[in-house]
């Protein structure tokens, strides 16, 4: 199990980008995280794949949904709903909805075109529909969405794709790409040694108003899973404290052309007290993705999550879907994306099945005892006169004379 919500979605989003394959794509692990924290309380701590793919116990990960979408950051567009069927009255399900966070929008499952209308206009126009159509007979229809639209604080420059050199991938696809400027506190460039991935090339872009977006290369051995897990380290490193990953010298480095970089010495007038100066320029292409990934795999909770408000709900889970759609585009001038991710549940009463069924009859033909007392199952926490009245037998008796029910005396 986790120990903070920074390491819990570390571990979801390994799961949900091996889940959208080593392709172009883009995902929000946070919007499924969150998705599934608000599953959290019907879970309980008894659910161990919901428990596993959320990394943090049921109560903090409520807690922790609760504080964003009630939070949110004013970069970040943030908002939740849990639409259900009015025919759902079982005590479990309502009491639920009444503890979810206050800013999720609650109310009946609304049409496709009215799901696709919230989704829109909670993702600032950037997600056109929401990722999933739910069943007609759906039950709960669940829904996270987030998105951002933001400049860089200091523009790239449009350079040539030709700077990049003759054995780019890129070569021949793209005529320009974008060049970090030098020496600019707003693009952080560097170098470091990774244990997941060797060594890396980064770049951290300062979007207006705190944003950090952050690019992350390395040579074509290592695994994008490897390359993702350690630009997730890095990334949230400096996003918590700045220059906090240690950078590796170039002077550490031989000179010539390298898997992810060139590096050419030449002598200059400098100020350096070590005689020493180093220099990045980070090339990079911009990139747009549109990405909607199935949520049914077991490791990412989604199962669990419909298994759990279907009992919630008291009935039997016959059929579900999870879904979520994410968009993002990086260009000279800044960033935008946004994610809606959805989940839906239909639930039925328990199908009746193949079984036996024993019947016994008591007779009462013979005199017999009958004793009324206060009912005390229900105790009371406090000492009142009532309360003390709890479990006292008030009235009995033995009946020994019957009387014809038709002549009975009414209450």
């Amino acid at each position: 199990m986790a120990h903070s919500l920074l390491d819990a979605l570390a571990r979801y989003a390994r799961r949900l980008h091996a889940c959208a394959g080593d392709g172009h794509h883009v995902v929000s692990p946070l919007g499924a995280w969150l998705v599934l924290a608000l599953c959290a309380p019907l879970a309980g701590g008894g659910n161990g794949t919901l428990d596993d793919a959320l990394g943090l116990a049921p109560d903090a990960a409520r807690a922790a949904a609760a504080a964003l979408l009630d939070h949110p950051h004013p970069l970040v567009a943030a908002g939740a709903a849990a639409w259900t069927d009015p025919q759902l009255q079982a005590r479990a399900l309502r009491r639920w909805l009444d503890d979810l966070p206050r800013s999720v929008t609650r109310g009946t499952v609304p049409t496709p075109a009215a799901i696709d209308a919230w989704a829109r206009e909670r993702t600032l126009g950037l997600v056109e529909r929401f990722p999933l159509v739910a069943a007609a007979d759906a039950a709960v229809v669940l829904a996270s969405v987030l998105a951002t639209k933001v400049s860089w604080e200091q523009p790239f420059e449009v350079v040539d794709a030709a700077e990049l050199g003759p054995g780019s991938a890129w070569d021949g696809q793209v005529r320009r790409v974008l060049r970090a400027p030098v020496d600019d506190p707003r693009h952080l460039q560097y170098l470091t040694d990774t244990p997941e991935a060797g060594l890396v090339g980064v770049h951290l872009a300062v979007a207006q108003g705190g944003l950090l977006v952050g690019s992350v290369v390395a040579a074509d051995t290592a695994a994008p899973q490897a390359v993702l897990q350690a630009a997730q380290r890095v990334v949230t490193a400096e996003a918590r404290q700045r220059r906090s990953v240690p950078a590796v010298s170039l002077f550490d480095l031989s000179l010539g052309d390298g898997p992810i970089c060139s590096i050419v010495d030449e002598p200059v007038l400098t100020a350096a007290r070590s005689g020493r100066e180093e220099r990045l320029v980070s090339l990079l292409p911009a990139w747009s993705a549109t990405t909607t990934v199935g949520l049914g795999d077991e490791r990412l909770g989604f199962p669990a999550a419909a298994a759990a408000v279907a009992a919630a709900a008291d009935r039997d889970r016959i059929g579900y879907g999870a879904a979520q759609t994410t968009t993002a585009s990086y260009g000279a001038t800044g960033f935008e994306a946004a994610a809606a991710t959805g989940l839906f549940a239909t639930v039925s009463a328990v199908v009746p099945k193949a079984g036996r069924r024993r019947t016994a009859t008591v007779r009462f033909a013979r005199p017999y005892a009958v004793v009324a007392a206060v009912d005390g199952a229900p105790r009371r926490s406090d000492e009142t006169e009532h309360g003390r009245w709890e479990g006292l037998p008030v009235f009995s008796a033995w009946v020994s004379r019957p009387e014809d029910a038709a002549a009975a005396a009414s209450p």
